[in-house]
């Protein structure tokens, strides 16, 4: 199977490589000072097992050649209109694209750029970043990749997917109900960074600090109406499992839209937590502490 993986980020480098390791024909798209990079160092993979490098398969937009028969994008949500733009050349007749990004509303993006049945359901769970030196850094040994067909018919093309992906030295989810796995990454993502982002802190800061753990709780209170709202069939035993995991002191844990504030860069806040607040919207839910939130973002992108 010939693979496209739109970006070389900390996700998209960590299963790029997996993928290129277990004998996969897999491309990096990338822009020119990660092209740079990964030319000079190779992709490196700093893991709880040791280092790795190797070195990827490259292209540039204007150098994408050929029809891809998967597309996996995992850039920020904020580049998906460019990088659509990108791969356009490399969809044929017979491709697929699977996005691994935060929120939702990428799915509709994608859909109406390339049509319904171009775009299947994929996310991920990994604890990664890159370093300084744009190394790959697996900060535990969590490296889950779901996948599935939006309406949970995994046919033949799916089925092809899966072959591919399956033997990639990652734990593979291949899921018959990937929106509900969908809507309970939102809430999980939404949840720790909307409070870390508010609170300026880590889970474990927040839940042994006053109140902490009510706003926590709150918080994810308010998200779980939305999505519930908006179609989401509740699980009982998967939220529960969200909220005790964010609920532990004894873990301290942040989201990478509160990494990447805390180092003055760009973030998701439209699409992690905005777009919650357009689907509260909708409903007429009250969601004062999303609100909260969200004027915090929108100070910090003024400022920027």
């Amino acid at each position: 199977m010939r693979i496209l993986m739109a970006g070389a980020g900390a996700t998209g480098g960590y299963f790029g490589a997996r993928l290129a390791q277990a004998g996969q024909d897999v491309t990096f798209l990338v822009r020119e000072r990660r092209y740079q990079q990964l030319q000079a160092s190779g992709l490196v993979l700093q893991t709880p097992q040791g280092t790795e490098t190797l070195k990827p398969q490259l292209a540039q937009a204007n150098t994408l050649t050929g029809h891809y028969d998967l597309i996996i994008v995992t850039v920020k949500s904020f580049a998906l209109d460019q990088v659509m733009e990108d791969i356009a050349p490399a969809v044929g007749p017979e491709t697929l694209i699977m996005p691994i990004l935060n929120g939702l509303r990428h799915i509709a993006t994608l859909q109406q750029r390339f049509g319904e049945d171009k775009v299947i359901g994929g996310l991920c769970k990994i604890n990664a970043t890159l370093g300084d030196n744009g190394e790959v850094i697996q900060m535990t040994p969590l490296h889950q990749l779901y996948y599935g067909a939006l309406d949970g018919h995994n046919d033949a093309r799916l089925q092809r997917v899966d072959a591919a992906l399956r033997d990639c030295q990652v734990d593979t989810r291949f899921s018959d109900n990937i929106m509900d796995e969908l809507w309970e990454k939102w809430l999980l993502l939404s949840t720790l960074g909307a409070v870390c982002c508010l609170a300026r802190g880590n889970t474990q800061q927040i839940l042994t600090s006053r109140g902490g753990e009510a706003l926590l709780q709150d918080v994810f209170s308010e998200i779980l109406s939305v999505i519930t709202a908006e179609g989401y069939q509740t699980r009982p035993a998967a939220t529960a499992r969200i909220l005790e995991l964010l609920s532990d002191p004894a873990t301290p844990m942040t989201s990478s839209m509160y990494r990447d504030l805390t180092q003055g860069f760009d973030i998701e806040a439209d699409q992690v937590i905005g777009d919650l607040l357009l689907r509260a919207k909708r409903h007429s839910l009250a969601t004062p502490l999303l609100n909260a939130v969200d004027v915090n973002l929108q100070v910090y992108l003024q400022q920027r």
